[in-house]
């Protein structure tokens, strides 16, 4: 599926969501988002580290952080998706923080042979920082 910037910026926008960036010295080094669901379910929709901080026991922060702060907006229940494409010790990093396997499945997906890039033009006539 392809979105352009306009499609990010409606999805980003949403009072629904909630995206907090882990910085270091400066640097973006991860991110965890948030999204708040019917029932005051709060869903962690995506959370990651940039490849050059993984291994520095930043992922535990991170996701304690968002976790917090789902629990702060009011979530009755905060629930996230874990796959096998994920890190080595993402799943014993949610379970560290409490969450418990509800249901396994095992299905095949067809993955694109080359990742998908940034939306088109995406950089272009941005300042380096």
């Amino acid at each position: 599926m392809h979105w352009d910037y306009a499609r990010w910026l409606a999805y980003l926008d949403r009072p629904a969501v909630e995206t907090l960036v882990l910085y270091v010295s400066g640097t973006p080094a991860g991110y965890v988002e948030l999204e708040v669901q019917p029932d005051d379910n709060v869903q962690v929709a995506y959370f990651g580290l940039l490849p050059r901080f993984i291994g520095q026991r930043l992922g535990g922060y991170l996701l304690s952080a968002g976790v917090e702060q789902a629990w702060a907006q009011g979530g009755r229940r905060v629930w996230v998706h874990t796959c096998s494409l994920d890190g080595p010790h993402a799943l014993a990093n949610y379970q560290a923080r409490g969450f418990r396997i509800y249901d396994t499945r095992s299905e095949w997906v067809e993955l694109p042979s080359v990742p998908p890039g940034p939306w088109p033009g995406a950089g272009v006539g941005v300042a380096p920082m």
